[in-house]
C-alpha cells in the first residue's frame, strides 16, 4: 500500500484547549508517533529509570483515556481524508506491531 497522509487529532484532557494535531507521511508514521507519545508519557511518570517497558495492554489503556484521538487518513481512490477513531488505531497500532515482531 503506497504511504498515505496521515493527520493524528488528539486531546489529552476534557479541556479544549489542549487540542493539538500532528501530520505524518505515512499511516505507519502515524501509528509510530503514538506510541511515541506514549513511551514519552512514561518517561515523565519514571524519570529514573534508565529503561522502561510496556506492554500492548498499557498502551491501549492509555489510548482509551485520551478524551480524543483520531486520524485522518488519505486515500488516494476519492482524494478524500478517512476519519479512523481509537478502535481503528488501536487495531492497526497491533497490526504494526505483530508485523515488527514478525509474527
Amino acid at each position: 500500500m503506497a504511504a498515505s497522509h496521515t493527520i493524528l487529532l488528539i486531546q489529552p484532557t476534557r479541556r479544549p484547549d489542549s487540542r493539538t494535531y500532528a501530520d505524518f507521511n505515512s499511516k505507519t508514521e502515524c501509528l509510530e508517533g503514538v506510541c511515541k507519545m506514549f513511551e514519552e508519557h512514561l518517561k515523565q511518570q519514571n524519570p529514573n529509570s534508565p529503561s522502561i517497558t510496556y506492554d500492548i495492554s498499557q498502551l491501549f489503556d492509555f489510548i482509551d483515556h485520551l478524551a480524543d484521538l483520531s486520524c485522518l487518513v488519505f486515500t488516494t481512490k476519492t482524494n478524500t481524508y478517512v476519519p479512523c477513531n481509537k478502535d481503528w488505531v488501536k487495531e492497526e497500532i497491533y497490526i504494526m506491531l505483530r508485523k515488527q515482531a514478525g509474527q
